[in-house]
């Protein structure tokens, strides 16, 4: 696979899932409202992936390592890698009850999480634990604060 497009492909699918997972915890713990967290996955997929897109975008013209065509592939597997898996957390969102759709979301959010850890711990000959660890210990991190985000706006808006 071309570097252009392993780069884009893996900063969109990380923060596919971590964005996703943060909105979707954080607005779960503050208003439980189904239309909200649709909406909030919605906007997030879609401006979110491009805004992702852009930023791979210039970074990388600004770098000056990339060829023209180099850097459209990393913004397109950017924008596409990032769009689709955050559109893969409203699935269960549409088809379970809400309780177990984000318990649903944050097993796969994770798994998808691990395993793209897991290739690039392999392809750079890492040590997969620790980057297993490193990867899932920053994303628990993001969900935690966006849950006790919520939880703040729930108990001081009401």
């Amino acid at each position: 696979m071309k570097a252009s497009i392993k780069k884009g492909l893996s900063y969109g699918m990380t923060s596919g899932v971590i964005t996703s997972l943060g909105l979707l915890v954080g607005l779960y713990s503050a208003s439980s409202t189904v239309g909200v967290i649709l909406a909030g996955l919605l906007t997030i997929a879609f401006a979110d992936a491009f805004s992702d897109g852009l930023g791979i975008h210039i970074s990388e013209e600004s770098s000056g390592h990339l060829s023209s065509s180099e850097v459209w592939e990393a913004t397109i597997a950017t924008v596409a890698s990032k769009m689709a898996l955050g559109l893969s957390f409203i699935i269960p969102i549409l088809l379970l009850p809400l309780n177990v759709a984000v318990v649903v979301d944050f097993i796969w959010g994770f798994l998808a999480l691990m395993f793209l850890s897991y290739v690039v711990a392999k392809q750079n000959k890492d040590k997969i634990t620790s980057v297993l660890f490193e990867h899932t210990g920053l994303a628990i991190f993001v969900v935690l604060g966006s849950f006790l985000i919520g939880e703040v706006i729930k108990n001081f808006i009401k």
